[in-house]
């Protein structure tokens, strides 16, 4: 009898945990209520969301095109490409787009991923057919030139060099975790290669829109002081847009090896050691994606995960680093982290792994998981504030949440439970890491093992003066 009391008691404290959960989560369905939804005849997604007491409205286009797209001799096409859709179409040529929306006060910017481009842009309510017009055109009519192709490429190039080849350890690293899925859609950067960007031309940019820039790939969300002639517009200039005879390219989630990988590279730049650990996990259509997302935000990725506390407690690095890659059919939970003077990155590497060992062992309890549901949720509600996030992720929703965008990803982090936790975390993260120490000059090398073996009285002292 005391069992079944025990399991009753639980059993209830999980309903009402639920409960309270429930009731916060309304306005996502509250909201998703007044979303209107249409699908052109050429295959364009429409929706639009309008919102009382806002003065501006927000556009957001994704389409499914990124570098997964590219073939080889094309890396960084997709990326490219996006530079060049600012930069002149058949009826506002050069930089009309960029003056245009600056000069209605607008904010516009882009970005490139994996598996997507997307557009967006916030400007008053008044402006909005006239850039609706300026979208259809720069996406279906872009003008090419050589001399904007040449400049683009100079840019793109230039991006490259600050942000990759200039930078410490990044080249390598970019290069060693791409190798692990190295003859796959997602085995080469966004950003592309240096040779491949250089051979760029106009006519190769302009088959590759033709192939993947396409209405049936689109995505077109309108958040804000919408005004009920809007889809009207949309109509008008997007309809017009043929849908090619073919299908668009298809994906498939990927089978990874997740066995533990250890390689190391020497950089002359480095200024101090480093570690990088990475997991393969999945994409965001997988029915685990939830599951995984919650671990990943208690391990690492919150101001209250495991690996915060323990840094609050028994620091063993001066920083650390975690940002998920989730694609659509792939998934990489990744740590940087640098170890503090006295401790090496194998003392780093087990404390990790001893972290997970101990994660997969128990779970959660029914409250912690609560806290995380709850910190997940909040997140999803504090979109519903800023009308360029809310739209980016109207049209950043997979088929299957096509008519519920908001709750149904919602819905899939709710029904996770603690031996969902428990399975996720001994199926994608216990089996291996790809483990990479970013290493410095020996000299430097030569005294951090020094520092490893004095007292830690006296590294901590030393420390500071030695970074």
């Amino acid at each position: 009898m005391a069992h079944l009391f025990i399991a009753a008691t639980i059993t209830t404290s999980v309903a009402a945990a639920n409960d309270e959960l429930v009731k916060l989560a309304l306005p996502l369905y509250q909201v998703e209520k007044t979303i209107e939804y249409r699908r052109l005849d050429n295959g364009l997604e429409v929706r639009l969301l309008p919102l009382a007491q806002r003065q501006s409205v927000a556009i957001a286009s994704q389409f499914a095109v990124g570098s997964r797209n590219e073939s080889q001799g094309q890396t960084g096409y997709a990326h490219l490409f996006e530079h060049m859709l600012f930069k002149g179409s058949q009826n506002a040529p050069g930089d009309s787009y960029s003056q245009t929306m600056s000069a209605l006060s607008g904010r516009f910017n882009a970005s490139t991923f994996f598996d997507y481009t997307n557009y967006y842009l916030n400007l008053p309510s008044n402006a909005l057919e006239l850039a609706l017009w300026l979208e259809a055109d720069r996406f279906i009519r872009p003008s090419l030139t050589t001399d904007t192709v040449k400049n683009q490429q100079q840019t793109v190039l230039e991006e490259m060099a600050t942000t990759i080849d200039n930078q410490p350890y990044i080249r390598p690293a970019m290069e060693f975790l791409l190798k692990q899925v190295q003859g796959t859609p997602y085995g080469h950067a966004v950003i592309g290669s240096k040779t491949d960007i250089e051979a760029a031309t106009t006519e190769s940019l302009t088959q590759f829109h033709q192939t993947f820039y396409r209405p049936d790939t689109l995505q077109l969300s309108i958040v804000g002081q919408v005004p009920p002639q809007t889809l009207t517009w949309v109509k008008a200039y997007f309809a017009d847009w043929p849908m090619p005879n073919n299908t668009p390219q298809g994906f498939h989630p990927l089978q990874v090896n997740r066995q533990s990988v250890h390689h190391e590279i020497i950089d002359a730049r480095g200024p101090w050691p480093g570690l990088l650990l990475a997991w393969h996990t999945v994409g965001r259509s997988h029915q685990d994606a939830a599951a995984i997302s919650l671990v990943e935000s208690y391990l690492l990725q919150s101001r209250s995960s495991v690996l915060a506390k323990l840094s609050l407690t028994e620091p063993k690095q001066l920083l650390y680093y975690s940002l998920p890659l989730t694609m659509e059919h792939f998934g990489v939970m990744n740590l940087v982290m640098v170890p503090r003077a006295n401790i090496s990155l194998d003392q780093l590497t087990e404390q990790i792994t001893a972290i997970i060992d101990d994660f997969a062992a128990g779970g959660l309890t029914s409250e912690q998981l609560k806290q995380l549901k709850l910190r997940s949720l909040q997140q999803q509600l504090a979109k519903l504030d800023n009308d360029i996030s809310l739209a980016t992720t109207l049209s950043a929703t997979l088929e299957k949440d096509r008519l519920t965008p908001l709750s149904g990803p919602w819905e899939r982090v709710n029904a996770v439970t603690n031996a969902d936790i428990i399975r996720v975390t001994r199926q994608y993260l216990q089996p291996g890491v790809v483990r990479l120490d970013l290493l410095p000059p020996w000299y430097i090398r030569w005294s951090k093992a020094v520092l490893e073996w004095l007292p830690t009285g006296w590294t901590d002292s030393l420390e500071e003066q030695v970074l």
